[in-house]
């Protein structure tokens, strides 16, 4: 980056301060697109244009327009959003009804969701026959099998998102690289120069500089979890690679650099892993044991 171009952009702390966000609703408003921010080089930081601050701040609206289209909601605040009770909300929010923006883990280790407002008032527009009355049978019964949703279909809007940041093939790889585990990335990617690249400009984790426990937790989330997901980004990151590999090659590591990409330290295992792919993810407690079909999520209420 030039002098130049860092005397015309700001900082992330700095353009936050001038929005007049707080960190986590400035990294939010980018993720969402509502602060325009090019994807930096490989090594460096985000800087945000000031044109582009300038813009937000004569919005009619600013500040407090932006701050609602950023502001998130715990579930009983979500559930009066929508009209209806928590533990209904955590239902249909389970079963795929409800889609969150983001999450954290608090001091328990326990996952709180959240969600943006407009999200929630257009999903209980969309599933108005949901939202009182005795749910749907199918409903019951994958919640009564222990379905949950969420986890998928938050990695599902967070592809959407960071997919639609960039055009290259090479940071597009990247993003899907990064919701499949490690031992299963290695199988999709065996070439350790390009795993490195991938590893370097890969989208930066929302749990940030948690603690070990909470870190755990949140890195947990990150990865596809059930066998027909796991296809569908494994999928997606070989095209991508393709269109990669033929438009550039991935750059060497530099010599003073580990040529292996680190990752979460694996579990533990108390016995040797079954042979094959299913097995090690069972193992590995990145799949669970039994899986549903799982219903395509539309409009239509089910029946």
């Amino acid at each position: 980056m030039t002098t130049a171009d860092t005397m015309n952009t700001l900082a992330p702390t700095r353009a936050a301060q001038e929005l007049m966000l707080r960190s986590n609703e400035f990294a939010l408003a980018v993720h969402l697109g509502l602060v325009r921010a090019p994807a930096a080089a490989p090594g460096e930081r985000r800087r945000i244009p000031w044109e582009e601050v300038q813009r937000l701040r004569a919005e009619p609206d600013f500040p407090d327009g932006l701050r609602e289209r950023v502001r998130t909601f715990g579930t009983a605040q979500a559930a009066d959003l929508a009209g209806i009770t928590p533990d209904r909300f955590v239902k249909l929010a389970r079963t795929g009804h409800f889609t969150p923006i983001g999450h954290y883990v608090n001091r328990y280790r326990a996952v709180v969701w959240l969600y943006l407002g407009d999200d929630v008032r257009a999903a209980a527009a969309c599933h108005r026959t949901l939202l009182d009355g005795r749910l749907p049978r199918s409903l019951l019964v994958r919640l009564r099998d222990g379905a949950d949703d969420r986890p998928r279909t938050w990695r599902s809007r967070r592809l959407g998102l960071l997919l639609g940041e960039s055009r290259d093939p090479w940071r597009r790889a990247a993003v899907l690289a990064s919701f499949l585990a490690p031992a299963l990335l290695a199988d999709e990617v065996a070439d350790l120069s390009e795993r490195a690249f991938l590893d370097r400009i890969r989208p930066v984790p929302l749990h940030g500089r948690a603690e070990r426990p909470a870190r755990q937790v949140a890195e947990r989330l990150l990865y596809a979890s059930e066998p027909d997901e796991i296809r569908h980004y494994a999928t997606l990151l070989r095209e991508e690679l393709r269109d990669a590999r033929a438009l550039r090659p991935a750059p060497r590591p530099p010599d003073d650099l580990p040529r292996t990409c680190p990752g979460p330290t694996p579990p533990v295992l108390s016995a040797e892993p079954r042979p094959g792919l299913l097995g090690r993810l069972r193992a590995s407690s990145l799949l669970p044991r039994r899986t549903r079909a799982r219903r395509p999520v539309s409009c239509t209420s089910p029946t």
